[in-house]
């Protein structure tokens, strides 16, 4: 959602995105790779693959058996340091604990990274157990309130081209896996100002979210509360959540 400035190819380091896209290459269903499958999902020679991932293994950031290559816990400092020095999460964590006390429920910020959502901050609701994404976690864009406030402010040649590149999987019977209904739905999130979304990742949880918006107009970030959805049934998450997230983005708004 940020605009990235173009800079001077020759002032770049090769090396170092390309280090980055082996790391990259690890996700949930790929684990352990091997130097051939790292160089297939990073775009890369075998060879080239294989000397980067020696180099993590040296550096402490995966280990090998010889054929095999897998991350390490160390490689979580890269996120940790984003976590730890970024103003915004900072900035808005007492906010989502305040909502959070007022209304007993889990209130997150998130922002867009490609296809999927980042959480960056998370509330610590007043109960035992609670639900919701921590920091760190991503998960598909299409699958949460929050994709659908986000992606809402994009202008239309930018949302067209994100939907016509994503990968729109199902996960319950109530994932929006269409992409003409998907992209109705983020234009009618944009009019609304809000979306809720039902069921759509895991059954019986549900989500509402608004993009939070600086003084310029611009989003980058984007507010949300997770729910147990039998607590709120027909429109009361909307009627008692929205007004609390509306009021902590309006909060926020001023010095963002």
């Amino acid at each position: 959602m940020t605009d990235t400035p173009l800079i001077d190819r020759k002032l770049l380091i090769e090396g170092l995105g390309k280090g980055l896209r082996v790391i990259e290459a690890f996700a949930d269903d790929r684990p352990r790779m091997t130097a051939t499958e790292a160089g297939v999902h990073a775009g890369l020679t075998r060879t080239a693959a294989r000397r980067y991932l020696l180099s993590l293994v040296h550096f402490g950031y995966a280990a090998t058996d010889g054929k095999y290559y897998w991350l390490l816990p160390r490689v979580l400092r890269l996120g940790q340091a984003f976590l730890d020095g970024a103003r915004i999460p900072r900035l808005v964590q007492p906010y989502l604990q305040r909502a959070s006390m007022q209304c007993g429920e889990t209130f997150n910020l998130a922002s867009l990274d490609g296809h999927e959502v980042v959480y960056l901050a998370r509330s610590n609701a007043p109960r035992l157990i609670s639900i919701g994404f921590h920091p760190g976690a991503r998960v598909p864009a299409h699958v949460v309130a929050q994709g659908f406030a986000l992606l809402s402010a994009l202008d239309d040649a930018a949302l067209d081209a994100w939907v016509d590149s994503h990968d729109f999987a199902s996960f319950t019977g109530s994932t929006v896996d269409d992409p003409a209904t998907f992209r109705t739905n983020v234009l009618t999130a944009r009019a609304l100002g809000y979306w809720q979304a039902d069921q759509y990742l895991s059954f019986g949880l549900g989500g509402l979210a608004v993009p939070l918006k600086d003084r310029k107009g611009r989003c980058q970030y984007g507010l949300s509360v997770t729910v147990q959805r039998q607590m709120y049934p027909g429109d009361q998450l909307v009627t008692k959540l929205l007004p609390v997230l509306r009021d902590v983005a309006e909060t926020l708004r001023p010095v963002l």
